[in-house]
Parts: structure tokens; C-alpha cells; sequence
């Protein structure tokens, strides 16, 4: 599930100042998009699936077996377009007659593919500058509030995403990466209230539910189990992440998700995606039976994918620290 419910567009005021840039660099553009179109030609995606073979008569070979049926990727390469970008982005933000509110704008927008190709140091200073030319930028506080959480510095991300929503109450997101926030800050009972928020405005999305779930669950895991039900008839079941709903339900197998992945699947950048999300939640599902090492693993390898922008991506690594630092974890 992508992070943001932001999309790196460009704001049509701005066209002006990236006119002025395509007119004079046209040579180097050419230059840099054929560069990049033999860097691409050279990076590939191999998959495979190893066939799960024996019969499982214990419980370590079912979950090696399961472990064996994975679908696997390589990670995804870096955008080239997302490179030309940053570049354009550079040259234009190079000009000093810009307004500080178009430049606030511009900062904000790089900040957005440095994050896209995992450069969060860049992305999140970017942010930050755009914040002190225009204090009023919601969207700016909630990736700031982001960057916060990826650094375990709740206190500054709860008054990010508070900020967020003080300037714009209906930004959606904002209530799902605060819910987040409290979740991982050890505040899941005030986590639950945000995640419900944000669930209640697509009740469809299976995705909304499993966050609402897993806070509740820190809680009372029978009433998480209790509310798994209950929303379940309301998911979208041509979304593939119901599946996910159902593993935790125990209305299906671990297998079966994995041999499920495929379905709808046309491009390989979906395939990676979807894979990002599969293995985070699945480490998920093993964290909570205590099966550390499958469910490290599980994480490990939506860190692989290089899905930058997605939930499961940033927060794969806070899974992992709370794997090898139980005690650590639970006083946060």
C-alpha cells in the first residue's frame, strides 16, 4: 500500500519555470535518456517458484514447505524517469526568482522522488525546507511525520501528523500514518481510534482493516478476531489482500495466499509491489505465532523488493528490530 495518498505530479503553475529548463538543456536530456534506457536494458527481473515437494508430516516441514512455495523477485530498479526528474527538479530549483510558495512546492515535489528512489536523508530535508517557505503545507508535515517514525522519534511524528490534520482534517492519510505512529509508539489503545478513522472511510480496503486489526489485536486479540468477522462481508473480494484478511482469520492457509499471488498480475512492477505487501503481512502473521525466524525472514525480503514508497516497505525494518528487541519494543 502506497505511503502517501500523494501522487508526484507537478502543479500546472509551475510549468513555467521547467519550460525555461527543457530549452536549454535539450542535448544533456538526450544524453541522459539514452544513458538510462541502457542502464534499464540491463536490469531485469528474474522469478521463480520452487515447488513444494514431500510430504509434511511435522509442523517444521509445513513451514518449510511454505517458505519453499514462495514467489520470488529481484528488487526493482531504480525509475530512470524518476532520475531525470530529480535532475530537471535540481535545475529548476537552481533559479533564485522563484516565489518562496512555488518553491515551497517544488521542494515538497523532489522530496517526494527522493523518497520514491530511497533517498530518505534528501527527501525528508527537502520537506523540511518546503515547511519553513510555507508553514501551512499539510502534506509536507504528514511525509515529515513519516520520516519520523522510520527513526523511532514518535514524539516529533505525533506533532507532525497533529499538524497535518490541524491545517487539513480531511487528509486521510494523516489518520492512518498517526494510528501508526501510536501503534509502534506503544499507544495502540489511541492507535485504534485513528486506524478505525481511516478504515471507516473505505470500508472495502482490506488493507485499512489489517492495520485496524493488528492495534486492536496489541489490545485483545479475541476482540481483534471478533472485528475481523465483523468487517469481513464489507471487503472488496476482488482484491487480492483478502486473502490476508482471511490468513488471519484462519479462514485460509498460508499456502493458499502463496500460490494466489499471480492472479490479476500483467506487469512485473506489479508483481514486485504486491510482493512487498505479501511479505511484510505474512511476517506479520508469524510475529504474532512467534515464529521469529520465518517471520524475520518474511521482512527481510520486503525490504528486497526496493517498493521505497510502500507502507510495508518503510516499516519492514521496525518489524525486524522488534523481532531481535522484544523487551525494547514493548516499552516504547
Amino acid at each position: 500500500m502506497a505511503v502517501f495518498n500523494d501522487s508526484v505530479k507537478l502543479n500546472p503553475k509551475l510549468n513555467v519555470y521547467f519550460q525555461a529548463v527543457f530549452r536549454c538543456d535539450s542535448f544533456i536530456a538526450r544524453e541522459f535518456i539514452f544513458n538510462m534506457r541502457i542502464l534499464f536494458s540491463l536490469t531485469f527481473f528474474s522469478l521463480f517458484a520452487l515447488t513444494l515437494s514431500g510430504c509434511a508430516n511435522t509442523q517444521q516441514a509445513t513451514r518449510k514447505a511454505e517458505m519453499g512455495n514462495l514467489l520470488l523477485a529481484e528488487p526493482a530498479p531504480v525509475n530512470p524517469r524518476s532520475q531525470m526528474a530529480i535532475a530537471r527538479y535540481n535545475q529548476v530549483l537552481a533559479n533564485t526568482a522563484i516565489p518562496d510558495e512555488d518553491r515551497a512546492e517544488l521542494l515538497y515535489q523532489r522530496g517526494m522522488l527522493y523518497d520514491s528512489v530511497g533517498l530518505a536523508g534528501l527527501a525528508q530535508f527537502d520537506y523540511s525546507q518546503a515547511l519553513q517557505l510555507k508553514p501551512n503545507m499539510a502534506e509536507a508535515y504528514n511525509s515529515m511525520g513519516i520520516h519520523f517514525v522510520q527513526q523511532l522519534d514518535f514524539i516529533q511524528a505525533y506533532e507532525a501528523f497533529d499538524s497535518t490534520l490541524d491545517i487539513d482534517p480531511e487528509y486521510d492519510f494523516a489518520f492512518l500514518n498517526r494510528g501508526i505512529a501510536l501503534y509502534y509508539g506503544g499507544r495502540a489503545d489511541l492507535a485504534v481510534s485513528d486506524l478505525a478513522e481511516f478504515q471507516a472511510k473505505d470500508e472495502s480496503d482490506p488493507f485499512r482493516v489489517l492495520w485496524a486489526y493488528f492495534a486492536k489485536a496489541e489490545i485483545d486479540d479475541v476482540e481483534a478476531k471478533a472485528y475481523l468477522l465483523t468487517v469481513r462481508p464489507q471487503l472488496n473480494d476482488q482484491h487480492w489482500a483478502v486473502k490476508l484478511v482471511d490468513l488471519f482469520m484462519g479462514a485460509a492457509t498460508e499456502t493458499e495466499l502463496l500460490n494466489s499471488l499471480i492472479e490479476g498480475i500483467s506487469s512485473q512492477k506489479a508483481l514486485t509491489d504486491r510482493l512487498c505487501e505479501a511479505y511484510f503481512y505474512l511476517g506479520k502473521y508469524h510475529s504474532a505465532k512467534g515464529n521469529k525466524g520465518i517471520a524475520s525472514n518474511y521482512f527481510k525480503l520486503a525490504l528486497s523488493t526496493n517498493v521505497y514508497e510502500y507502507v510495508e516497505h518503510r516499516y519492514a525494518r521496525i518489524e525486524l528490530n522488534r523481532l531481535r528487541h522484544p523487551s525494547q519494543s514493548d516499552s516504547d
